[in-house]
């Protein structure tokens, strides 16, 4: 499975590509940042976003993007912010059939470090560990955006479980309810 991770922010939202299955080494395809200036019109950094999230779709051609959860801070125009750069890479895989799912910072970090209070250090250095880099990657948003692919990566089998079993119960449910009504 190829994964691109989406680390969204206005200034810097963090990319990176990785490439496995769960109980595999995995492999590190890209990654980088989007850049925006910060005194840019925020219209005109959306657009320069969404240019940049297609270039890394064209480029590595994903079968899931995972982008962290937006969750609430308090700072409310840097959530803003962050949900906006969101729903760019969103929009950006949707229309191009790309299946999208999103987690929360504590979850990729439990998934990579085993602590769902890790710090960007702990999560650079076992992201350079696990992808076996010889250094973690900079800024901390392109660790990030390769931390949130392995969690896609190594969470989805699970989670595909579930949702066939969820999806097994909703038609034994209903066939059941059938089978009382005729």
């Amino acid at each position: 499975m190829r994964v691109l991770g989406v680390d969204p922010g206005l200034t810097r939202c963090g990319v990176g590509v990785v490439e496995g299955v769960a109980g595999r080494p995995l492999t590190m395809r890209g990654v980088g940042v989007v850049r925006t200036p910060a005194d840019a019109d925020i219209s005109h950094r959306l657009v320069a976003i969404e240019a940049g999230i297609e270039e890394w779709l064209d480029a590595h051609s994903p079968e899931l993007v995972a982008v962290e959860r937006v969750f609430s801070q308090h700072n409310v125009r840097t959530v803003m912010g962050t949900a906006q750069a969101s729903a760019v890479a969103m929009l950006c895989a949707a229309r191009r059939g790309i299946p999208v799912a999103l987690h929360t910072p504590s979850e990729v970090k439990a998934a990579v470090t085993g602590s769902g209070r890790a710090d960007k250090a702990q999560v650079g250095a076992m992201v350079t560990r696990l992808l076996r880099l010889d250094a973690p990657p900079k800024p901390a948003d392109a660790a990030d955006a390769l931390a949130l692919a392995i969690c896609h990566i190594w969470r989805a089998p699970a989670q595909n479980r579930l949702h066939q079993a969820v999806a097994q119960h909703a038609r034994n449910a209903q066939r059941a309810a059938k089978g009382r009504t005729s």
